[in-house]
């Protein structure tokens, strides 16, 4: 990842209705969400929720896909990744310095594992 797209991806969550529409679609997986669940759920006008979402598009970290007359939107799992990634790449020489991140992982891989259990 370019330091450009880097900045260009946190300007987009650097912004307190973009972060909460992010991490909703996070915790909603990759199907995501509808838009009207998304405005219902942040209590956000429908116009404020498409200002928000394509700027979280253009940044990559957001897809949207039509079924019928719905729009969904899903976060980009990938995009976060190499964000991620990008912040953390040579963190305190390659120790294991991040303890949330750490955690926030392992407990992933245990609810992953009990859903496929």
């Amino acid at each position: 990842m370019q330091t450009t797209q880097a900045v260009d991806k946190l300007a987009a969550l650097a912004q307190e209705t973009r972060l909460r529409i992010f991490r909703l679609l996070v915790e909603a997986g990759p199907d995501g969400l509808n838009a009207s669940a998304i405005a219902d759920a942040l209590a956000l006008p429908a116009a404020t929720l498409s200002f928000h979402v394509a700027h979280l598009a253009r940044a990559g970290l957001v897809a949207a896909r039509q079924e019928s007359r719905f729009i969904f939107y899903s976060a980009s799992f990938p995009a976060m990744d190499e964000l991620i990634a990008y912040l953390t790449d040579n963190c305190c020489q390659g120790g294991q310095c991040l303890p949330k991140t750490a955690a926030a992982t392992s407990s992933t891989h245990v609810r992953s594992r009990r859903k496929a259990a």
